[in-house]
């Protein structure tokens, strides 16, 4: 299974970028909102005499079912009509088949690969293994990573294009205490490139704050937004 996504290409087009429609998500009164008040670097830390890899697997397990059912609750309104592709921001992602064909799809089709094919693995007992005496792979922690980096723009998708819906239904300290704890946990375990985050850095930045040790400022100026990226 060959999830592998092209590296990111700006593309210049000579026009004056649209003006960036306003985050809602950064606005303190939403992003101060949480569901629980925790220590979540306390959190994500490796308990004493857990191995790593059990660790890795059963947060990266819980992880998918929570954003898969974030995602859920504002599925209705991620339709092939209103996201007719998979974007944050300026970024637009595509899917890479089994054979490294670039797919070009709509948001919930995208969504709908993560899901089928991060479901497809973590059931897998050769990739997560749950039974004693079963040995994880030696690709498990690059498997993590690429399991990590879809369910990050999964998450980025749904405060880019779907904030609004999520405050109706008042869903957003879910959201934000979800986004919290996997990014720190991410950061634990270096499980997210920094250039692959930096679409969201001020999201992360106002919710993570005091914790942006090597967090993706990554070089990338403001103007960096200002052309739409393919990955």
């Amino acid at each position: 299974m060959d999830w592998l996504m092209g590296k990111s290409k700006a593309k210049p087009n000579g026009k004056k970028p649209p003006a960036e429609e306003k985050k809602v998500y950064l606005e303190p009164e939403h992003a101060q909102s949480r569901i629980a008040e925790c220590e979540f670097k306390e959190l994500v830390a490796l308990p004493r005499e857990i191995d790593l890899n059990e660790w890795l697997a059963s947060n990266t397990t819980t992880f998918f079912h929570h954003v898969n059912l974030q995602y859920s609750t504002i599925s209705e309104f991620c339709t092939g009509e209103a996201c007719q592709t998979m974007a944050v921001c300026n970024t637009q992602y595509y899917w890479y088949d089994e054979r490294g064909k670039k797919v070009k799809c709509t948001a919930p089709q995208y969504v709908d690969f993560v899901m089928s094919s991060v479901q497809k693995l973590v059931t897998d007992e050769d990739v997560f293994p749950t039974k004693y005496g079963r040995e994880f792979p030696s690709s498990f922690e690059a498997l993590v990573k690429k399991i990590c980096k879809y369910l990050f723009h999964v998450l980025a998708h749904i405060y880019s294009s779907h904030f609004r819906e999520t405050l109706a239904l008042e869903l957003h300290g879910h959201l934000n205490t979800l986004y919290v704890h996997f990014i720190l946990f991410a950061r634990e375990f270096n499980l997210l490139d920094p250039k692959e985050t930096a679409v969201m850095d001020d999201l992360t930045e106002v919710l993570c704050a005091g914790g942006a040790r090597g967090g993706g400022g990554g070089g990338a100026g403001p103007g960096a937004q200002n052309h739409v990226k393919e990955r």
